[in-house]
């Protein structure tokens, strides 16, 4: 597969744009695991290799086990996840995917019983961030596994 476009060459101002998001999201209450969680979910719902690679990377070395990442898309019938990651996986999934144009009701109640409603905005966020950087490393096919845990780590300061 050969590289299309690096963007890390050629696309400072939209890394900078989308590095704004990933510092706002640093610094909301959702814990940083449960991002790199979904992170690593929707990268695979979409088939993103380099956004696979990154997020098993820091997952595994912020303390992750194998066992879930493993397991992860078949987080329904796993009962290693807790009830406040089932809700986020389902969140993530049904906004990834929106079947038939809609997040369904009975979603969104389950997501609403385990976060507030600025979590779930935040949740939110964090699920369109990470299907547009999927988005833009499948059609510029950036290459993975030259990433290094923590190397595009943002603090919350």
């Amino acid at each position: 597969m050969k590289q299309r476009i690096d963007l890390l060459e050629k696309g400072q101002k939209v890394i900078k744009a989308l590095g704004g998001l990933s510092v706002y999201l640093a610094k909301s209450s959702l814990e940083p695991q449960l991002i790199n969680l979904i992170d690593f979910r929707v990268s695979q719902i979409n088939g993103c290799a380099y956004c696979l690679d990154m997020h098993s990377k820091d997952l595994r070395a912020a303390g992750e086990t194998e066992q879930r990442l493993y397991t992860i898309a078949a987080w329904r019938e796993a009962p290693f996840y807790s009830e406040r990651e089932r809700a986020a996986l389902a969140w993530a999934e049904a906004v990834t995917k929106l079947k038939d144009g809609d997040v369904p009701d009975e979603i969104y109640e389950e997501a609403r019983h385990q976060f507030s409603e600025e979590e779930l905005i935040d949740l939110t966020v964090a699920v369109t961030t990470i299907n547009t950087y999927n988005r833009i490393n499948i059609a510029f096919k950036t290459p993975a596994g030259d990433y290094q845990p923590g190397q595009w780590e943002v603090h919350a300061n």
